[in-house]
Formats: C-alpha cells, structure tokens, sequence
C-alpha cells in the first residue's frame, strides 16, 4: 500500500527548515521585501545550515540528499515567504544543477563547492524577452573564436543574476545550425564580471520583491571553450531536462504559499470577531478554509507522486506538469481566499496574506506557464497537434 509518511531523516529536515522559517525569516521578511532588497543574512543562514547542498553528494560540497529533500525545505520556506524560497529554488535547481548534470568533473569541482557552501550562487539563462514560452526561439548566439565562445545577445527575468556573491551564469546560445536547418543551441558558463557581461539594475516586481532578478546584455563576451556545459548542440535538451525537475521544485514551493494561506486565515479566523463572534465559528469562513485545505493536500499529493517517480528514474515529465499545474492554481485560489477573509488587512503589504497574494500569480507563468503544462500533459497523453 502507498505511504505518504516521511521517514525520519525528511522529518526532521522539515522540521528544522519549518523552526528556521518561523524563527529566522517571518519576523523579518517583510521589511526586505517593503525596501526590494536580497536578504543575505537569511540566504546565509540558508547556506550555514546546507540547504543548497541538499541533492548534492558530499565529494562536491554537497549533503548527500536528493531532490525531494530540497522539494520539502522549499515548501516549508515559501509557507513563510517565497522570495526567500525562489532564491534557494533558482540557486540549486537552476543555477547549480545544469553544472551538477551536464558538466565536465573539472567544471564540478570549480564551481559546485562553492555553490553547495552558499557562498555563491549561479544562475540560469534561458529566458529572452522576445522568446517567452517558446525557448527555442533564442536569439542569443556564441561563436567560436581562438579556443573561446564569443557571445551576443541578451536575457530576461533571470533569478539570482545580480546579487554580490553570484558567481556565474549558464545561458543557453545559438552556436550553428543543424543539418536540418534549426538551431543549434548549446548552453556555455559565463563567469560574473567577464568583460561585455552586463547586469541591468533590478526589475521593479509585483511580488517576490525580496529576490534578485535582473535582465542580462552581453556584448562580444569571451568566455573559454572549456565553458561550454554538455554537448554542444544539445543544450536546449539539456535545459528542458532542467526544467522538468525544476517544475516539482516551483510546485513544492507553490504548496508552501497554499499552506502558508492556510496557516494565516486559521489563526486570523480565531482572533478576528464579528457581530459578536469570532470570524471562524461562521459557516462561511469555515467552507472557505476547508477548501484552501483541500487545495494544498491535493497539490502536495501531486509532487510528492512527481518527485517519487524522478528518484525512481521513472519517466516524470507529464507528472511533474501536473505538479506544478495544480500547486499554481492551489496558490492563486488560496492566496485569493485568504484575502478576502483578512478584507481590508489583507489588501495591506505589511500582512503576510498581502505578500502571498503578490507572490502568487508568477507560479503560473514561471518555469512554463500553465497553458505550457497543459500542452506537455496532453502531449504526454499522445495527442499532437
């Protein structure tokens, strides 16, 4: 029969990322956020305790874990703040992982140690302002020159990209054509500070307010041939491969923010009194929390079956798009319903219910919008067009 219990060693790492949300992050979250700035006093306490080690082996750096760990300190981070929790999303599974799966044993032990530690953080450049859901559509290029690739062109909405200790960034450019005529896209690290590697100032956000995000030029940047990661022409396939597993990441943080909904409407149900009652003993209210309730165990339900299969080395594509499919539309109803049982409070940037509204709606579009999902899950089924 399925279980769904966590064994010991994932108790107990919930229970220590849940204590260091509560402790750590909620009682100050809120000012980062207010003022747009990057909490590295928080990511660093993230790092001391070894959370962007988690699915690494201990011969890099890393705590000997998997991906479902880092799936269960995600959901329990965003259950407080999900800025906090995207930073440590886009620094393991998109910024680290490409190196960790595709890159050579000398790339790995250059850049993954200090990846691990949380000293650093690396991110990943897909994105194009006119590409969107269609990544195939990468303007980007590298050409080969004197041992070195020679990139032109720019990204968007790239996480983690211009902070003080981002180390580098795997950006996805053309490098040829096929014998079929498409392109040849490869993916290529690019170091921060590489002469012509410009970072533009932040992006003014409705949420996420607390997290790096920047748009990123690149202008005649000469990176060593030894920077390419994987094969080349094989780096679009390779950043789907990434995508897919980041979508289980991006839909346990999802849960966090439908759970986090939860938490804040229960205890605010019981303080809250109306007509001469608190606002939880109406019927009204208490459909509304039951429902949110329902939406989280059911999403959380999803990546579990999403992650269990991934470790399995099962396929996991339609799974995990389900996943991150029923967590964003879990965190938009929540967040919405949460709202409305604060009223005017919770139209208040300085209540959590307020972040977590602003917060929600980019997990719908981030890492592959909905209608994305729907198009892999039909496909996933057999149907094409």
């Amino acid at each position: 029969m399925l279980d769904h219990r966590l064994d010991e060693e994932y108790e107990a790492l919930r229970s220590t990322v849940a204590e260091f949300a509560r402790a750590e992050v909620a009682p100050v979250i809120g000012d980062y956020y207010e003022r747009e700035e990057f909490p590295y006093p928080i990511v660093a306490g993230m790092a001391e305790m070894g959370l962007f080690g988690l699915p690494f082996p201990e011969s890099y750096g890393g705590m000997g874990g998997d991906y479902f760990a880092l799936c269960l300190a995600l959901e329990e981070l965003a259950r407080v703040d999900s800025s906090v929790a995207i930073t440590l999303e886009a620094g393991v599974s998109l910024g680290a992982m490409p190196i960790y799966r595709f890159g050579t044993e000398q790339q790995r032990q250059r850049w993954l140690p200090e990846l691990c530690a949380g000293r650093k953080l690396a991110a990943f450049g897909l994105t194009e302002a006119d590409g969107g859901s269609d990544a195939s559509a990468t303007r980007t290029t590298a050409r080969a020159q004197d041992d070195h690739w020679v990139i032109n062109g720019s990204k968007s909405f790239i996480t983690n990209s211009g902070t003080d200790i981002t180390s580098l960034v795997t950006v996805t450019a053309v490098t040829g054509t096929r014998e079929d005529g498409r392109k040849e896209i490869s993916a290529i690290a690019v170091p921060s500070g590489t002469p012509g590697f410009t970072v533009a100032g932040k992006y003014s956000k409705v949420g996420w307010n607390a997290s790096d995000t920047h748009e990123l030029a690149f202008a005649d940047v000469r990176v060593p041939a030894e920077n390419l990661i994987g094969e080349r022409g094989r780096g679009y396939a390779q950043f789907l491969r990434i995508l897919d597993e980041g979508r289980i990441a991006i839909a346990a943080l999802g849960v966090g923010l439908a759970q986090g909904c939860v938490d804040e409407s229960l205890r605010y149900a019981s303080e809250r009194e109306a007509f001469g009652r608190n606002i939880g003993a109406y019927q009204a209210i208490q459909f509304k929390i039951a429902d949110m309730e329902l939406r989280a165990h059911t999403a959380r339900l999803a990546y579990y079956h999403a992650a269990s299969r991934m470790l399995r080395g099962e396929p996991f594509k339609k799974e995990a798009a389900i996943a991150k499919l029923v967590s964003s539309n879990a965190a938009m109803d929540n967040a919405r319903e949460a709202t409305q049982i604060f009223g005017g409070y919770g139209f208040m940037n300085e209540t959590p219910v307020g972040r977590f509204y602003r917060d929600a709606k980019i997990l719908e579009i981030g890492e592959g919008t909905s209608e994305v999902q729907r198009m892999l899950i039909a496909r996933e089924l057999g149907m094409s067009a």
